[in-house]
């Protein structure tokens, strides 16, 4: 694995990207392999409940809760779905569903509690951020595919949590994690830039334009249709950015920044609230105006920024 990883104007610094861990790809499909890992003294496990992370307080900032598998036998005896996730300097880290009710652990006499994983994680370090999305993921993908996609009949979970097999003898077929992608975009005219809003986002948040790929479409033709059917802009030239995972639930994000006219807007209503062009002081004023941006863990957020500081520029 690389040290680092380059985009098209710099090193990625995106929140649930980066973690740096070994996913022990090659390993999944010997089932005595991870059952040995879950043995060694260094094994962890990583404990969602709702899809909420286990967080306790040390030092005034979140710590995410890794308790070993050693100390929490009596989890792994309810038989609760566990999933490896792969090697963090060589200690196995393991993800273990638990019911919704299930309190959390507690960590050198810290009591931890489930938390939404949007609430800590850009204040979390990058290896825990991407883990725990790797983490919450996973666990959603599992309790979405519990039956079979071509047949209907029940999956289980093999190769460690990285496929499920269709039980029924007919069928067998084998289903892998997805994850859907989707193209963000920061359109750029000048020194204005194209913010929109969806009526069900809180009052007064602006993003960059988004929009899912479709079947036969390229990230570049998806980038053009959204822009377009969004806010009947067409688009000059795009770049690539950086993208980003994001476990809420299984995506992608794919990001560019786009060069267009700053033409008079189209707003589809059935896609946003509203939309307008802003400068660079438009958004620095926006606390005083009622606005805000998305929450500091999104590539939208970081994309605004990047403009709004001068780190890019239109393509």
């Amino acid at each position: 694995m690389t040290d680092s990883i380059s985009r098209a104007d710099g090193p990625a610094a995106n929140i649930y990207a980066g973690g740096g861990l070994d996913r022990a790809s090659l390993w999944r499909s010997d089932d005595k392999w991870i059952l040995s890992q879950l043995d060694r003294p260094e094994a962890r496990l990583v404990p969602l409940s709702a899809g909420r992370v286990a967080i306790f307080q040390q030092g005034g900032g979140p710590v995410v809760a890794m308790p070993r598998a050693g100390d929490y036998r009596f989890w792994l005896r309810n038989g609760w779905p566990l999933h490896f996730l792969g090697l963090r300097d060589g200690s196995p880290l393991f993800v273990i569903d638990l019911p919704d009710d299930a309190p959390a652990p507690a960590i050198d006499g810290s009591d931890a509690q489930f938390t939404d994983l949007r609430e800590v994680g850009a204040i979390l370090p990058h290896p825990d951020a991407s883990l725990l999305a790797y983490a919450r993921a996973l666990t959603h993908w599992h309790h979405t595919h519990r039956f079979c996609g071509r047949c209907g009949s029940p999956t289980e979970s093999r190769q460690g949590g990285h496929m499920r097999q269709c039980l029924s003898a007919d069928c067998a077929a084998q289903h892998f994690p997805r994850t859907d992608p989707a193209v963000i975009m920061l359109v750029i005219a000048g020194d204005h830039c194209l913010l929109g809003r969806q009526a069900r986002w809180r009052p007064g948040m602006f993003s960059a334009l988004a929009g899912f790929v479709e079947p036969g479409e390229s990230f570049e033709e998806a980038v053009a249709r959204e822009v377009m059917e969004e806010t009947g802009i067409p688009i000059r030239h795009l770049r690539y950015h950086s993208s980003q995972p994001w476990p809420f639930p299984g995506n992608v994000m794919i990001g560019f920044h786009v060069s267009a006219d700053r033409s008079p807007l189209r707003i589809d209503h059935n896609e946003l609230e509203t939309a307008d062009w802003f400068t660079r002081d438009d958004i620095r004023a926006f606390d005083r105006h009622g606005r805000s941006l998305p929450n500091a863990d999104s590539i939208a957020r970081r994309r605004v920024e990047d403009w709004v500081e001068g780190r890019i520029q239109a393509p």
